[in-house]
């Protein structure tokens, strides 16, 4: 078991295509069934890192495919 907390100090790689997405931002919580069901993973920021120049990426967890020591592999289309 690992804490949402452990995962802000992962670097997330998509495996379709290489890159390196943003740290967690926020998670999508079913309070029903105490279950998570996405992670927001934030944007690329730009003017010294002080403001958004992209969207969010939402990775919906059954895209998360292995959590690791120091990096978390997800598989999501890539965002142009």
């Amino acid at each position: 078991m690992f804490k949402i907390t452990d995962l802000t100090r992962k670097d997330f790689i998509n495996l379709k295509d290489g890159a390196r997405l943003g740290p967690v931002k926020d998670v999508h919580v079913d309070l029903s069934e105490g279950k998570v069901r996405a992670l927001v993973l934030q944007g690329p920021r730009r003017f010294f890192g002080l403001l958004s120049a992209g969207r969010d990426t939402v990775v919906p967890w059954e895209k998360v495919k292995k959590i690791g020591v120091d990096a978390v592999l997800v598989e999501v289309d890539p965002q142009p």
